[in-house]
């Protein structure tokens, strides 16, 4: 069984501020690759991405809110008009489909299979758990086209390669490689300047799927969330994860429950990242694993966000 977010509000705490991020921009990152990045990478903050080649046309993942997904529309029209071919979602978080809605009277949306049961099951409830953000219109959208292992979209010139390697961020993510241009589209399995994110997937699941990912040897990776670098993101992304191992194990010998060894923990060089609150729920799915739990097993993810907004003091920001 896979792990799937609360569809109830996180009482406790005020309310974060409606202040919206940045406005993402659409920036070529190769030839006919593109990158849709949405500062500061924070909760619902995620990237995007487009490869416009001869003859195929395809997004990887949407946006979080109606306004925002508008944004991405207009700057994938500029590009390519009319819109993309194919929408690809990554995983089933709704900072990366809740904009399906706005594709479909063109493109196919394609994901894992499970990722659109998961899609289906977990619906809005995003929304809820901030009610001040301005959400707009995202009518639920599931994916129309699945697929298990991999599935290969061909264009006149390259292929965009659609692997699934979780467990890792969720039970079900998918990369999406563009190998003629060295391009590497993670998802949430890799994050650059922003706390990574476990609770619904795994730990050593993401360690697995780091590995995968180095292996293709990228130039180019473009992060769920924050800014597009290098390899060096997945080398980052993994020192956080086997620290959090570390933290894992020291708090248990110490008998320390997740949220006391949080508020114990040297951040030390991870004391920058963005969303540093998402350490508990990640020891939570340590913890799991520690007990022998198998990566992707459902956990109360209610329960985790709870004890994440009382580190923080507050319901974390979300500035979407």
């Amino acid at each position: 069984m896979t792990a799937r977010p609360t569809t109830s509000p996180v009482p406790g705490g005020a309310a974060s501020s409606p202040r919206p991020g940045a406005a993402g921009s659409l920036r070529p990152v190769a030839e006919g690759v593109y990158a849709f990045v949405q500062p500061d990478g924070g909760w619902c903050l995620n990237n995007a991405g487009l490869v416009a080649s001869r003859g195929l046309t395809v997004l990887v993942d949407t946006a979080a809110t109606e306004a925002r997904t508008r944004r991405l529309r207009e700057q994938v029209e500029r590009v390519v008009p009319g819109g993309p071919d194919f929408v690809v979602n990554t995983h089933f978080h709704g900072d990366h489909t809740f904009g399906n809605g706005q594709f479909t009277d063109r493109a196919v949306i394609v994901a894992h299979e499970g990722t659109r049961a998961d899609t289906a099951e977990a619906g809005l409830g995003l929304r809820q758990l901030w009610p001040d953000v301005e959400w707009g219109a995202t009518p639920l959208t599931l994916p129309t086209v699945t697929f298990r292992d991999a599935l290969t979209l061909h264009a006149e010139d390259l292929r965009v390669e659609l692997l699934q390697v979780g467990p890792a961020h969720t039970a079900s993510d998918v990369v999406v490689w563009v190998p003629e241009r060295s391009v590497l589209f993670t998802g949430d399995v890799v994050w650059s300047q922003v706390t990574p994110y476990v609770l619904m997937g795994s730990v050593s699941g993401s360690l697995r799927a780091l590995e995968r990912l180095r292996a293709l040897r990228p130039t180019t990776v473009v992060p769920g969330h924050g800014p597009v670098g290098g390899p060096e993101l997945i080398d980052a992304t993994e020192a956080y994860l086997r620290h959090l191992q570390e933290l894992a194990e020291a708090g248990r010998r110490a008998g320390r429950t997740p949220l006391e060894t949080a508020r114990a923990a040297d951040p030390g060089p991870f004391a920058t990242l963005v969303d540093p609150e998402r350490l508990v729920g990640n020891l939570h799915r340590a913890w799991a694993e520690l007990d022998g739990l198998p990566p992707g097993a459902r956990l109360d993810v209610g329960a985790s966000f709870r004890e994440m907004v009382a580190f923080h003091g507050r319901l974390p920001e979300c500035h979407a």
